[in-house]
């Protein structure tokens, strides 16, 4: 349903300025009205008679036949009484350019511009920009009895192009509704004058009208005045009126002539009798395709004609031809008068290089009693009344609504939290952002010496690794005095060489006895799948490598790493499992590591338990809960460790078994000591690779991250991960919630609309990035569905079914 903007400018001039200027703004049967004024501006009326000189000296300069029963001239005295205040040196435009035409065309838009922007009238556009959508069909009604204000090309000011589907037209300050009766009939009837056109082609206007679909045209070429009067007073009624040929306006901008042949005038009046009769009988559309129709259009208004088109300024013939063509077929196709017109006017500057300033010329003059009719309407054809779906009006509610609105969402969406529901997207979203996470350096702390594609080949170590090769590199890597070594390799079975088996299952044997910092390692996360510590080790220096993914967590849908069980609870399965530690291969090494940092007046750094979470000298490591950040239904046993992995390429430094061994310019033996030695296979020929935020990550890798996790906390305070309490998340989820509601209450504009609720969207985002690279896991998707959520039901609020 179209908008009706009527500005009504009131008593005034151009030269006082206009003291009391009224928008009212009708749709969906209500009725708006704003105030305010606007200042003198005769510059404005100035330039626009410079424009009409460029206008017609270029139309001179090219020969182009005008639709004017007067021949082009520069002459103006005639005005001179009604502009005393207006002068122009002609002296200085005795040759004009396309150039120069152009200038003027954009100062006269830019002066249009900062004339509507002016203080007294900003109040005015501000209230009208407020209620309306660019998506709106605007039909703009200017009332002004201001002649000179009626030349302006008002569509040039900027609230036009912000609005496109507006259309201005001109009105008087006095209208009444006319007493229209419909033409019976199922066709448009058109009455087509043909008047006097010597010198001008309208051959072009008859052929546009005769192809016209659904149209009952009649065409008077050249009639006598008794001709043209009796048609008008025809029973049946027209619905359109067109007129093609020459025409003018007098002097005083009031009074128009049109040639109806090549000896008669008729000025609007001087038909007025029968024209009241046609109007009473259907007419609806009255269109002078003719020049300088200003004077024209001023008479039909006083006899409340609905819809006027005239020219406002003498106009080619190819001008005249093509606006005709487009309206007429965009009408007839079913488009809306206005934004037929305003195509059809728009799509002259497609000409403008042959045609300077063809856009600026049609102009409706509309009757504001009155509501333009379609195509379909002229034809008598019924169309369905907007259901009411479809028909809607925006309605700010109450804010009280909106809060309430907001708490319900809240509460809404935080329940569904509560049971899970939202658990999967929240991990994906905490995946997503640990990936924006700040590039870090690898952790100094820690070497990894892997097993590759050429160690485990047949030509040099062979797989598995037998005793004999761990039992050398274990022996040279403690030469140079590491913190802790890890071997992550299963040995519950002896891997002999054919030469001196014993000997060297002995050696590997009496290693793990002698190095309290050799950590070896099982596996016990179900006893079909358990695996055995080496044989004879002692318990406190074996740890399991169970790596737990989210398959629970998710339905079955993914298998990421995000948590790692650095101790587990006693379970009634641990004394016949194959592996019975209740310490993780990380804590194991942790625990040696800060062990190492004992000297002659300190035994190190402690490794305790407080309210059941490690901590780790100042450092406590709070245990993962049933409900924390993103997991809503954890299975929680154990003290488990929540992962911030580090960005980082290569999580530390990384050497080959025969980088060690074969004193490779590879290594360092710089790089073991106080380190944590991490021994284990990276061939991609042996499978152990799982998944997680940075996509797919050997075992070996993961348990060095949970390493260096802990280290960078206690040694280099970095951030560990944390979430609010529940009720910490359910305030932000509110403050979300409420800004959604807010911001569709606040605007009524789509477009504004959207860029709020987009940019509240990227704050929430930025937020929540920002907050997690201090350790902050903060509710996003919650969040992010509250304000969008709210918002959607304050939208949907704001609509009333009309």
């Amino acid at each position: 349903m179209s908008k009706v903007v009527v500005l009504n400018l009131g008593k005034g001039s151009v030269q006082t300025g206009f003291p009391f200027v009224t928008a009212q703004l009708k749709l969906s049967g209500k009725v708006m009205q704003f105030t305010g004024s606007l200042p003198a501006i005769p510059e404005l009326v100035e330039l626009y008679r410079r424009w009409q000189l460029f206008y017609e000296l270029l139309y001179k300069a090219r020969s182009i036949n005008i639709r004017s029963i007067q021949p082009l001239t520069l002459d103006r005295d005639e005005d001179e009484d009604d502009d005393d205040d207006i002068t122009i040196d002609e002296a200085d435009i005795t040759h004009v350019s396309h150039a120069d035409f152009n200038d003027v065309c954009q100062q006269l838009k830019i002066n249009l511009d900062n004339w509507l922007d002016s203080p007294e009238f900003r109040p005015i556009e501000r209230q009208l920009r407020k209620e309306l959508h660019p998506e709106d069909e605007i039909h703009f009604i200017i009332q002004t009895e201001d002649n000179q204000l009626r030349k302006i090309p008002w569509y040039n000011w900027q609230f036009f192009d912000d609005y496109p589907r507006t259309e201005m037209s001109l009105s008087s300050l006095n209208f009444e509704p006319g007493k229209i009766k419909h033409t019976s009939g199922k066709k448009v009837r058109i009455l087509a004058i043909i008047g006097d056109s010597n010198g001008i082609d309208v051959e072009t206007d008859k052929k546009v009208i005769t192809q016209l679909k659904d149209a009952e045209t009649v065409f008077l070429v050249e009639p006598q005045r008794r001709e043209l009067d009796e048609l008008l007073w025809d029973k049946k009624g027209w619905d359109i009126l067109f007129f093609a040929g020459h025409s003018n306006t007098q002097c005083d901008d009031n009074i128009g002539n049109i040639y109806i042949n090549n000896s008669d005038s008729l000025t609007i009046n001087e038909l007025k009798n029968a024209l009241h009769k046609a109007i009473e009988r259907g007419l609806q559309l009255a269109i002078f395709n003719s020049c300088e129709g200003l004077g024209l259009a001023a008479q039909l208004i006083d006899l409340h004609i609905p819809q006027i088109i005239v020219m406002r300024e003498p106009v080619p013939d190819s001008v005249a031809q093509q606006f005709l063509k487009h309206f007429l077929t965009i009408f007839a196709g079913g488009e809306s008068f206005y934004l037929a017109v305003r195509e059809a006017r728009e799509r002259l500057q497609g000409i403008e290089g042959e045609f300077p300033g063809a856009s600026w010329l049609p102009v409706i003059f509309q009757n504001p009693a009155e509501i333009p009719p379609t195509w379909q309407q002229l034809r008598n054809i019924d169309i369905p009344s907007p259901s009411p779906s479809s028909s809607r009006a925006y309605v700010k509610p109450k804010i009280s609504t909106v809060i309430f609105s907001s708490v319900i969402i809240t509460v809404l969406l935080m329940g569904l939290r509560w049971l899970g529901i939202m658990q999967p997207w929240e991990l994906k979203a905490f995946d997503f952002l640990m990936q924006k996470m700040p590039v870090e350096k690898a952790d100094k702390r820690i070497l990894i010496i892997g097993a590759d594609e050429e160690d485990i080949s047949s030509n040099k170590y062979g797989y598995p690794i037998p005793d004999q090769t761990l039992s050398q590199l274990v022996e040279k890597i403690q030469t140079y005095q590491p913190a802790a070594i890890g071997v992550d390799i299963f040995r519950d079975q002896p891997v002999l060489t054919n030469d001196n088996k014993n000997n060297r299952q002995q050696t590997l044997l009496n290693q793990w006895k002698e190095n309290k910092n050799l950590i070896a390692i099982c596996a016990g996360n179900n006893l079909k799948n358990s695996v055995a510590p080496p044989p004879n080790i002692a318990k406190k220096q074996v740890g399991y490598v169970d790596l737990f993914d989210d398959k629970l967590q998710n339905q079955n849908q993914e298998d990421t790493i995000r948590r790692y069980l650095l101790s587990r609870s006693p379970n009634p399965i641990a004394n016949i499992s194959r592996c019975t530690t209740t310490y993780s291969f990380a804590w194991q090494l942790l625990y040696r590591y800060f062990k190492s940092k004992s000297t002659s007046t300190s035994k190190g750094i402690p490794v305790t338990t407080v309210d059941k979470n490690w901590q780790f000298g100042d450092t406590v490591i709070k245990r993962l809960q049933p409900q924390s950040g993103g997991y809503q239904n954890l299975d929680a046993s154990g003290n488990q460790l929540l992962i911030n992995y580090r960005n980082t390429p290569t999580i530390a430094q990384q050497v080959t078994i025969r980088d060690v061994l074969e004193n490779s310019h590879n290594f360092n033996p710089d790089w073991v000591k106080d380190r944590i030695v991490l021994i284990g296979i990276t061939a991609t020929s042996i499978r152990d690779t799982h998944d997680t935020a940075y996509g797919e990550i050997r075992g070996l890798f993961i348990h060095a991250h949970a390493i260096s996790q802990i280290l960078s906390a206690v040694e280099d305070n970095r951030t560990l991960l944390w979430w609010f309490p529940q009720w910490g998340d359910t305030i932000l989820v509110l403050l979300f919630s409420s800004t959604g509601g807010i911001i569709i209450w606040f605007w009524q504009n789509r477009i504004h609309q959207t860029i709020a609720i987009s940019s509240a969207a990227i704050i929430l985002y930025i937020l929540c990035w920002f907050a997690l690279t201090k350790g902050g896991w903060l509710p996003l998707i919650p969040s992010m569905l509250a304000l969008l959520g709210t918002g959607g039901i304050v939208a949907v609020l704001s609509v009333k079914k009309e």
